[in-house]
């Protein structure tokens, strides 16, 4: 406090004693100003001069700027020296006292001081026209920089007359006495900021003066108050700022519950699937206990059928016609003795002698020695027609007699039912004379059990003839068969109007026209199905491709790689029928007809294997097919080809009906065997020929089981004898030209040891008189019968009403033989 009074006591003093000299040097003497040390060129205006040269006009006071603003007015110097900064008095602001009394909180305005001397109305009105104004041009160095409510005030400018010193003495006098005092300090660099001659930086631009030393006393914070709005404003911030953080935290508290509460959510789902994953747990073991307990069920009741103890229920009253009709259900018959429904005995792989009706038990019989293959044959006959105006456009199904009783199978309602698991190697021969539009199918099909879906085997389209002759077909098909399989035989016809009674005649065989051979799973032999691609158009040469049907072993069998062929992988021989439909145009399919060739690959080299020959048609639908027996080496290759004439234009088709389609079995080499041939070339029948037996020529070589008998021998190039007991499947191809109005060609049999009396025919085909145009003709027929050692057959040519002019001896004649060990 002392500090401040000394200082401003010291800067009263100075400025009295610079204005008196001042006062004393600037008086008007004559027409311009005469200083103390040197002349002022000033013109004189009243008993002073008219003050510096470039006056700072005083700046208005400011109430919203904080702190203190002192700023100089510019001062010139004289030649002599520099003049002092007595010429302007700067407007010192007062400040708000941090400490005080209770006029602290006021702000304090200091009264407008008129110049000294100025009395009359000319010199105030020249004031008045000056007043201090608050200019915001009026800027030097930051200060432009600073925004308005924040620059110094402007400056005032300076009076004219004598009476500026006096009213700006007791202005200041008046100041200094309200106002604290000001460091000389600040004003020593205010000072020297307004001398540029210098080249000294203003206090203001930020720095002071160099060799000057500014220092300040009084702490930061002390003289610097802010204002009531500021404060105002500080104030409403700080609670802005209070209600922020608690709003933040309440925002934080409510996140922090979300978060507890989705982590028990996912606490009760964790629960939740723990719990899923324990019921399904038990449901699982719940269900293998069922499922044994229905094991132990299932056992029990076989056991007690077995015992002859059948469970059943009650039903008096029934007629035996109620019975027969099904009362019961599927797998029930009708115990009349009991008068019970009783259900019927299951074999257990037992042979079935007869099977379980609506009205009797099945019957089962002692399991017989171990067989691998075995035969059986039954005549067919076509239903008779029950009115004259029949259709067999929906399917005529043909009846199957069978001749012999076997336990392989039971013959009834013109169908055949399989009573064990195995291969089924079927042919059928037919001949039928019709005169349908179109053409007729004769095809074979499988019905499964209740659950499964019937399905085509095998078909052959026999064409429209231009006349009325019998036309001779083979139907041949390979499959595995399971119990409870039945197998029929259906006639079919595309033309609505084909009528049974009418259109229909079928030739009567005497021997058997259907045959099968069974083998046992024991043997090891593999099935295989496959079907043709879809259409296809073709001339001259046509490979056909393949699609898998099915097969029961597809590691021994499979397709190529451009399902052309069929690759083996171990040996042994294979039995094979390919039936391919055809619609051709062109009178050289007439004239040439159609061939079709079987080929084994082996070391990538083609050889022929099998030929057969077919009749051309000319706008027609028909079938080719061909059917033989070859052994096959290992990784050996099995692929066909139908060749026709260039100026014949084919179109096979390819379909699920079994019209186009390959089957095949093979067997192993250690249980079957297999013999190719052809007719010789002399000694072949011709002319009128009846019951002449055909000779042959060996291909293959001898094989332990079956051969040719040689010239000189007995029957030499005519019987094919058997020296080991088993089954044997014969296939024959004939092609010859003839004039016969009936062709027979008959399988005969000569019995061996232990057969006395079952010499006779095996099988026998018919076909008509050959088609006009035509050069060749074709006959074939298929079987399979029971051998011995000493078995021996041959085959026989007959021709009713015409000659036999020639049979070829290659390209379409031929015979193949296979033998598999009983």
């Amino acid at each position: 406090m002392v500090l401040r009074t000394s200082a401003l006591l010291l800067l009263l003093s100075w400025v009295s004693l610079h204005n008196t000299a001042q006062a004393a040097a600037e008086i008007c003497r004559g027409a311009h100003c005469h200083g103390a040390e040197t002349g002022d060129p000033r013109p004189c205006i009243g008993a002073h001069c008219s003050g510096s040269r470039s006056s700072s006009r005083p700046r208005h006071f400011n109430p919203t700027t904080q702190g203190r603003h002192v700023v100089g007015s510019q001062h010139h110097a004289y030649p002599s020296a520099l003049r002092d900064a007595s010429e302007a008095y700067p407007a010192v602001q007062p400040v708000r006292g941090r400490h005080g009394d209770g006029s602290s909180g006021t702000r304090i305005r200091a009264p407008e001081v008129l110049p000294a001397g100025c009395t009359d109305a000319g010199c105030a009105a020249l004031v008045k026209q000056f007043p201090p104004t608050n200019d915001t041009r009026d800027c030097r160095g930051i200060e432009c920089r600073l925004p308005l409510f924040m620059r110094p005030k402007a400056r005032t400018k300076s009076c004219v007359g004598d009476g500026c010193l006096v009213a700006l003495e007791e202005s200041v006098s008046s100041a200094a006495s309200q106002l604290p005092p000001v460091h000389l300090s600040d004003r020593a660099a205010q000072f020297l900021g307004d001398f540029p001659e210098f080249g000294y930086p203003s206090s203001e631009l930020g720095s002071a003066p160099l060799g000057v030393q500014l220092t300040c006393d009084i702490k930061p914070g002390e003289n610097e108050v802010p204002s009531e709005d500021a404060l105002i404003l500080h104030l409403q911030l700080s609670k802005g700022q209070e209600k922020l953080v608690e709003a933040l935290r309440t925002q934080q508290m409510v996140i922090r519950d979300l978060q507890q509460k989705l982590a028990d959510q996912q606490e009760a789902l964790l629960s939740q699937q723990r719990e899923i994953l324990e019921q399904q747990r038990q449901m699982y073991e719940q269900m293998d206990v069922v499922k044994g307990q229905f094991g132990l069920l299932s056992d029990t009741i076989k056991q007690v059928s077995f015992q002859g103890l059948h469970g059943g229920f009650r039903c008096l009253g029934v007629s035996e016609r109620e019975a027969g009709m099904g009362l019961c259900g599927h797998e029930y018959f009708y115990n009349q003795e009991l008068q019970e429904c009783q259900a019927c005995s299951d074999c257990d792989g037992e042979p079935v002698i007869a099977l379980c009706t609506a009205i009797s038990d099945a019957v089962c019989g002692k399991p017989s020695e171990s067989r691998l293959s075995h035969t059986w044959a039954a005549n067919v006959a076509v239903p008779p027609a029950r009115t004259s105006g029949t259709h067999i456009f929906p399917g005529l199904q043909l009846n199957i007699r069978g001749k012999e009783r076997s336990d392989l199978l039971l013959n009834e309602a013109g169908q055949v039912t399989f009573l064990q698991h195995g291969l089924v190697w079927l042919d059928h021969n037919f001949a039928i004379k019709h005169s349908c539009r179109n053409f007729l199918q004769v095809g074979m099909r499988l019905n499964g059990s209740q659950e499964e879906e019937g399905r085509d085997l095998s078909g052959v389209r026999i064409e429209q003839p231009d006349g009325k002759y019998f036309q001779g077909i083979s139907v041949s098909s390979g499959v595995e068969v399971e119990p409870n399989h039945t197998f029929t035989l259906l006639l079919k016809s595309p033309n609505q109007h084909c009528n049974q009674s009418k259109d229909l005649h079928v030739y009567d065989i005497t021997a058997p026209s259907l045959s099968l051979l069974w083998l046992s799973h024991d043997t090891g032999a593999v099935a295989l199905t496959a079907q043709m691609s879809l259409l296809a158009h073709y001339q001259t040469s046509y490979r056909p491709t393949f699609r898998l049907t099915s097969v029961s072993d597809p590691y021994m069998i499979s397709l190529t790689h451009d399902n052309r062929g069929v690759r083996f992988t171990e040996s042994g021989v294979v039995k094979f029928v390919l039936q391919q439909a055809l619609y051709s145009m062109g009178l050289a399919c007439i004239r040439d007809g159609f061939s079709l060739i079987a080929y084994t690959n082996r070391n990538g080299t083609d050889q022929e294997v099998m030929q057969a020959f077919k009749t051309g048609v000319n706008y027609r639908d028909t079938s080719i097919t061909l059917s033989g027996a070859v052994s096959i080496d290992s990784r050996d290759t099995l692929s066909f080809e139908i060749t026709s004439p260039p100026q014949c234009n084919i179109r096979y088709f390819g379909d699920s009906t079994g019209i186009s389609m390959l089957s095949l079995i093979w067997i192993p080499s250690a249980v079957s065997s297999a013999l190719t041939a052809t007719v010789s070339r002399t000694g072949l029948p011709s002319g009128a020929v009846r019951n002449k037996p055909l000779l042959f020529h060996q291909i293959s070589s001898d094989t332990p089981q079956v051969h040719l008998a040689r010239s000189g021998e007995p029957n030499g190039r005519k019987h094919f004898i058997f020296r080991e007991k088993g089954t044997a499947n014969i296939a024959l191809n004939l092609k010859l030209i003839h004039s016969c109005n009936i062709v027979k060609l008959t399988l005969q049999r000569v019995g061996g040891l232990g057969e006395e009396g079952q010499t006779g025919p095996v099988a026998q085909q018919v076909s008509g008189y050959m088609p006009e145009g035509s050069e060749w003709a074709s006959i074939g027929l298929r079987a399979s019968l029971q051998v011995q050692n000493g078995t021996a057959v041959y085959v026989t040519v007959d021709c009713v009403r015409g000659r036999v002019n020639q049979i070829t001896h290659e390209g379409g004649t031929n015979i193949s033989i296979l033998w598999v060990s009983a």
